[in-house]
C-alpha cells in the first residue's frame, strides 16, 4: 500500500477518535485539528513533534497577550499597531531554533483567538491534536511498509510492485 493511502486511512480512523475523545474529554476538536494539521505541515518526526508543540503553545500566549492586553493600550488603532509588533515577534522569536517553526505558532494565536481565549481548553486541544498528528503519519508509515511484500533473499524485487 502506498504511503499516502496508508496515511489517509490512519487519518481518518483517528480523526474519528480524536472528534469522539475531544467531546468525551470537554475540549476543541476544530483547535485539536489545528495542532494536528501544525504538525502534519511540519518537516516530521518527534523533534518535528516538539517544536510542533512549543510553537503552538508559545502562539498561543502571544494570543493571549493581545486578547488580554487590549485593557493595557486599548482597542482601535492602538489594537492594531500591537497586532503589528506582536506579528513580528512571533516570525523573530524563529531565531530559535526550538521556536523556529512559525506556521505552528501562528496556529496557536488563531486558536487563542478563535477560543476566546480559554486557554485551559486551548492548551490540552493543541497538544492532543499534534500527538493525534504525530500518530496519524506514523502509524500511516509503519502501515506502509507492513503491507509492501517482503522480497525473498536473491530475489530482486520489480519497480512495478
Amino acid at each position: 500500500m502506498s504511503p499516502l493511502i496508508a496515511i489517509a486511512l490512519t487519518t481518518g480512523i483517528l480523526s474519528a477518535l480524536w472528534g469522539w475523545l475531544a467531546v468525551a474529554l470537554g475540549l476543541i476538536s476544530w483547535v485539536g485539528f489545528l495542532g494536528c494539521t501544525s504538525y502534519f505541515a511540519s518537516k516530521g518526526g518527534l523533534r518535528a513533534l516538539g517544536q510542533t508543540l512549543l510553537c503552538n503553545a508559545s502562539g498561543m500566549l502571544w494570543g493571549l497577550l493581545l486578547i488580554h492586553g487590549e485593557s493595557w493600550w486599548g482597542a482601535g488603532l492602538a489594537g492594531y499597531l500591537m497586532t503589528g509588533v506582536v506579528a513580528t515577534l512571533m516570525c523573530m522569536q524563529a531565531k530559535q531554533h526550538w521556536l523556529s517553526y512559525i506556521p505552528g505558532t501562528f496556529a496557536g494565536c488563531c486558536a487563542a483567538f478563535g477560543a476566546a481565549g480559554d486557554w485551559r481548553l486551548i492548551l490540552p486541544s493543541l497538544v492532543i491534536g499534534a500527538l493525534f498528528g504525530y500518530l496519524m503519519k506514523a502509524s500511516g508509515l509503519w502501515l506502509s511498509a507492513r503491507s509492501r511484500p517482503m522480497a525473498k533473499p536473491g530475489t530482486k524485487m520489480s519497480s512495478s510492485a
